[in-house]
């Protein structure tokens, strides 16, 4: 909802940190710092503090390693399908790594009806994203500087970042926590859905 609204401001705010980083450190470097972040906070999750501080530096790197590939002239498809493939290891690892901690009925519940809606939430908008480059309607004709298209919904990444946040730092809560959150991804999936049947 307002990834489209926060983008070029986060972009703004990095920009210092990118001139100084894009010399010394390959765009898949961060990528993989990203991603090895994710996954020591999801292991963190005994000591919720350090793994909030793994979660938002996997969330600072992961903001880093667009604007550096396009700072060295290095950006690629394939830097962001990497880009994308470890977002979504860390999407499913975080919430499985505070299930395991808690390790209640319910908490495994909740996550499971979490991740198989984040699943389908998935292919919601990537099918979607890839039906709007196919007719050109893709980020060649819009502001977006990711590598496809991402169609709005209620739930975007700076929400996702929120949510996880709260996962991590609150872990009592979880089960609550995961059906709030699986309840704004379904929603997601009803707004392609309606989209999808007027526009296609």
């Amino acid at each position: 909802m307002l990834d489209l609204a926060l983008r070029p401001k986060k972009d703004n705010l990095l920009a210092p940190v990118v001139e100084r980083v894009a010399p010394h450190l390959h765009p898949a470097a961060l990528t993989g710092l990203a991603l090895a972040a994710s996954i020591g906070a999801a292991v963190a999750v005994p000591t919720p503090a350090l793994a909030v501080a793994l979660w938002w530096a996997s969330r600072l790197f992961d903001g880093l390693d667009g604007p550096v590939a396009r700072f060295r002239k290095q950006a690629s498809d394939f830097g962001g399908y990497l880009d994308m493939v470890g977002d979504t290891i860390g999407y499913a690892v975080i919430p499985l790594g505070v299930a395991f901690h808690v390790d209640q009925r319910s908490t495994w519940v909740a996550v499971a009806v979490m991740l198989a809606l984040f699943s389908i939430n998935t292919i919601s908008w990537t099918y979607l994203s890839a039906i709007a480059e196919k007719r050109g309607d893709g980020v060649a004709n819009s502001d977006e500087v990711t590598t496809i298209t991402m169609p709005p919904a209620l739930i975007e990444g700076t929400e996702t970042i929120a949510a996880y946040t709260l996962f991590l730092a609150l872990p009592s809560l979880a089960t609550w926590l995961f059906g709030l959150f699986a309840v704004g991804v379904a929603i997601n999936v009803v707004q392609r859905l309606v989209w999808a049947g007027g526009n296609l």
